[in-house]
């Protein structure tokens, strides 16, 4: 038996919940002091239900250590593996790429006895993300014979609204492949708190606000606070694409979704309808 502790696909959301979030969304200001005041004390974020976790007797737990505030820290779940029997083997998923999240596909599959099921994915999903990257060179190509000059749009993506976290990790990367540039954070750094400053120099053409755990409809509340701020009113007014995105279910989680969000980038900055995944959750503002 397997236990992960995640809630998609929809078909295995009827499996056991062992995890629940100590914190309470109120608004992103109120969440950050929550976070930050629990940390300060060496507080877990999430609870975990141990007793369930060791009835329900998993040979492998898939975790993570690569964020805190996302997920149950790995000590904790280290800590409560320890005193099970027959101990579980934890694999623990802490990619910072695409390539990285691409590999832990494979790392999965061999830690479950699904070894060409992985391999056969991962090729998969390695020839959508070319894909991708090809239609990024076909914009550059196309100026080029033209004799126009290329300037990849500026994006800026809130990865958090307030205080700010532009996107890190994969995200910078994955607006790259796409044909854009992320000027405030590059590819495989991590997410960091800004200063509004930062934010209004990258002067961006292009505007996503995905916060990371929340749906689309308290995303569009936060997109609202953030519209009641001159600095940001401004930058939206100069901005020629503003897009919302349920940051709960796409971008901010390290797995083969985030192939679909390549597309969709490919999409928005190219205006190529036709990379669109079905049912991707977002609106667009402007």
């Amino acid at each position: 038996m397997y236990t992960l502790l995640d809630d998609f696909p929809s078909t295995i959301q009827h499996l056991p919940i062992l995890t629940k979030a100590k914190t309470h969304f109120t608004t992103s200001a109120d969440v950050d002091r929550q976070v930050s005041e629990a940390l300060s004390q060496g507080q877990s974020l999430y609870d975990l239900d141990v007793d369930q976790l060791k009835t329900l007797k998993p040979s492998v737990i898939v975790t993570q250590d690569l964020c805190t505030v996302c997920s149950i820290d790995l000590v904790t779940v280290q800590r409560i593996a320890h005193t099970m029997d027959p101990k579980p083997e934890i694999v623990t998923l802490n990619p910072t790429s695409i390539s990285e999240v691409l590999d832990s596909i494979i790392t999965v599959g061999n830690a479950i006895g699904y070894q060409e099921n992985a391999k056969r994915i991962r090729a998969e999903f390695e020839d959508r993300i070319e894909k991708c990257r090809n239609v990024a060179e076909e914009v550059r190509t196309s100026k080029d014979h033209k004799g126009e000059e290329y300037n990849p749009k500026r994006v800026i993506f809130f990865e958090w609204t307030d205080p700010i976290y532009p996107g890190g990790h994969w995200t910078p990367e994955m607006i790259e492949i796409a044909g854009g540039v992320h000027p405030i954070n590059g590819p495989g750094k991590h997410s960091r708190r800004v200063t509004v400053e930062a934010v209004v120099d990258t002067d961006p053409e292009v505007i996503i606000i995905c916060p990371c755990g929340l749906d689309l409809d308290a995303t569009r509340k936060e997109y609202n606070h953030l519209m009641e701020k001159d600095w940001f009113r401004k930058m939206a007014d100069k901005a020629t694409t503003i897009a919302l995105v349920d940051g709960n279910q796409m971008f901010n989680r390290s797995g083969p979704r985030l192939v679909e969000c390549t597309e969709w980038l490919v999409m928005l900055l190219h205006d190529r309808p036709e990379f669109e995944p079905a049912g991707f959750p977002w609106e667009r503002i402007k």
